[in-house]
This record gives structure tokens, sequence and C-alpha cells, in this order.
């Protein structure tokens, strides 16, 4: 069942999106070289009781026994990479998914950003983010009352094909509201004029999940962690966004703190 929130839900959710966005872009600020996942997690632990009213909740820690408050996924590793032991190195990139809940709504959202700035990406690396990005800004803008929910989901897999990029199909961005998880499901692939027709107060998570070589995904043994089977670089950004008369807001808008997006979105 696809929710439409009311006027007063979206001013909450606009809240708690806020909240998260500033949670996700503290967390960035701990991406460095010699840190390890585990140490960007713990970061992230002592961050949440800070913002806001100090009540916001992690979405993912034990979420289906997942054991983390973050998920930091590493080059081949598309989502839900668990904090651990592994040590941070120049030119890795990290996709850090935070999502939470706060006043009982929730925000989700998630960037991938570069060890030791975006100067030490390899042109193919820069392209991967690049196309990941621009493919989820591409959808935002495309998000209005009566499109196509199938609309928004080819132009995801139209922009990153004409990148030379591949979209994950196993996974996709979804519903978001009181719960986590809501329908309608956000495909990155489709045909376009198919599924749900956008209504105004509905509200998604749209989360383009970009591989640099196939497409083709396997899990690790720890049944979470998500990787490229030819072990290529992935990339992932999410906003959670309503639908509104006219258009579309981002939700969780980590971008308007986001210091790196002119210096690799304009690089070849």
């Amino acid at each position: 069942m696809i929710h439409l929130l009311t006027p007063k839900e979206l001013d909450a959710m606009r809240t708690a999106g806020r909240l998260m966005a500033d949670w996700l872009n503290a967390c960035c600020t701990a991406v460095r070289p010699g840190v390890t996942t585990a140490e960007i997690e713990d970061f992230a632990r002592a961050v949440l009781p800070t913002l806001g009213d100090g009540t916001a909740q992690s979405g993912t820690l034990g979420y289906h026994g997942y054991p983390a408050a973050l998920c930091i996924s590493v080059n081949d590793e598309v989502i839900h990479g668990i904090p651990g032991a592994r040590v941070l190195q120049r030119g890795d990139i990290v996709s850090l998914d935070v999502c939470g809940s706060y006043h009982g709504f929730y925000g989700d959202n998630t960037r991938t950003v570069v060890v030791g700035g975006p100067e030490t990406l390899t042109a193919d690396l820069r392209r991967l983010l690049r196309v990941t990005r621009q493919s989820l800004e591409t959808a935002v803008l495309a998000m209005r009352p009566g499109v196509h929910l199938s609309d928004i989901s080819h132009l995801v897999e139209k922009t990153v094909a004409e990148g030379g990029c591949t979209v994950v199909r196993e996974y996709t961005g979804h519903g978001v509201g009181r719960h986590l998880h809501e329908d309608p499901p956000v495909p990155n692939y489709g045909k376009p004029g198919r599924g749900p027709i956008l209504h105004e107060g509905m509200t998604l998570a749209v989360e383009p999940m970009v591989n640099l070589g196939k497409a083709a995904v396997r899990t690790l043994a720890d049944n979470w962690t998500v990787v490229t089977r030819d072990g290529l670089p992935a990339a992932h950004f999410e906003y959670t966004v309503a639908v509104l008369k006219d258009g579309a807001e981002i939700l969780t808008p980590w971008h308007l703190q986001d210091p790196w997006s002119d210096s690799w979105m304009a690089g070849p």
C-alpha cells in the first residue's frame, strides 16, 4: 500500500530528513586515510545523540539483525558493508548509507566520498561517481504528479548506460515514511510508462547503485555485504524525496553541505 502524507506529516518528514542529512555529512568528515570503518561507526554513534533533541535512532542497528548504525561500503562493496577493522587508504571510495527515525518518521540518504579528496580519483572513478550522482539528480528533477514511477527508473538506467556504467538490478529504492521500507519499490531500471503513477504526498528513497563494470553482484559470507562479481568499484547516492504539487523536494539535503560536488561533477 502506497501512503500519501498530509502537509503536517510532510513537515515531520522534512525535520527527520534534515537531521539524517546532517548526520550523514558529519559522518563523511570522519572519512580519511588510516581510519578504520569501525572508527567511523563509533564516531557516528557518538554524533547522533547530539542532533536535534537527542531522540533520533539509527534505522539499521538491529534491523533484521544488522549489527551497526551505518552501512559503510568500500570500493567493490555496493551496499550493506558492515563496519570493522578495514583501514581506509588514499584513493578508496566509500559509500556511507545513513538512515534513521526522528519523532516517528524516517530519513534515508547515502553519499559516496573519496578518501583523501577528489584529487585522488582516477578517470574511471571520477566517471563512476559523476554518472551515479547525475542519474540521481536527473531522476529527482523529473519527479512530479502524473509521472509513472517507471519513467524515473528508466531515466536512471539511461543516464547510467550513457555514462558507460551499469545499474544493480537486485536492489532498489523504496517508499519511506513512518517505516524505513514501504511501498512502492523504486527500481533503477525499466521501460517508461509503467507501474504506479506519482501523486502529491508520496515520499520515496531514490538510490542509484551503479557499477563501473558489469551489473552482476553477490553477497559475502556475512550475509549482508553485497559486492560486484567482477571486483570493480561501485558507487551509491541516495535522497529521500517528496512528491509535491509542482515537482519534488529533497528531504535529505546533504548536497547543500557537499564541498566536493563541483570538483568531481565537472570532471571528464
